[in-house]
């Protein structure tokens, strides 16, 4: 899943929340500047409403992740190019009582799965990053 949590006391809006949490749990410190901004907010399994932000976090060689194995237990990326192929996107059917449900997409890569609330996120930016191709 990507970095996230809960606001505190001293977050002045969602925008601080991801930044705080991304530095918290990535040990990556992004300022205002890289956000690209947010998406509508969404419900997690509990019903609470979670707040999706986007920024650039400019190229993945440059980047140095000291992961809080409190936290995170790996981290993996995914290319854009690979999302977007056809082969590695799919949807999950879910059935409740013997009936349907509900349909969340997913994203395959290698021993990589990404589903759930992280499969909806991602599948939000790709339409919003690459309309045309998704």
């Amino acid at each position: 899943s990507f970095p996230g949590g809960r606001r505190d006391p001293g977050d002045g809006d969602s925008v601080a929340t991801a930044l705080r949490e991304t530095r918290e749990e990535l040990g990556l410190a992004l300022g205002p500047p890289s956000v690209w901004g947010q998406l509508r907010a969404l419900p997690d399994l509990r019903g609470q409403m979670v707040a999706p932000v986007v920024a650039n976090l400019g190229p993945l060689e440059d980047l140095t992740l000291t992961p809080n194995p409190d936290e995170v237990e790996e981290v993996f990326t995914m290319p854009l190019a690979h999302l977007l192929r056809e082969e590695n996107q799919g949807y999950t059917h879910f059935r409740t009582a013997g009936r349907y449900s509900y349909t969340l997409p997913v994203f395959l890569n290698g021993p990589h799965k990404v589903w759930g609330l992280t499969a909806i996120i991602t599948e939000l930016t790709l339409e919003l990053l690459a309309p045309d191709h998704y």
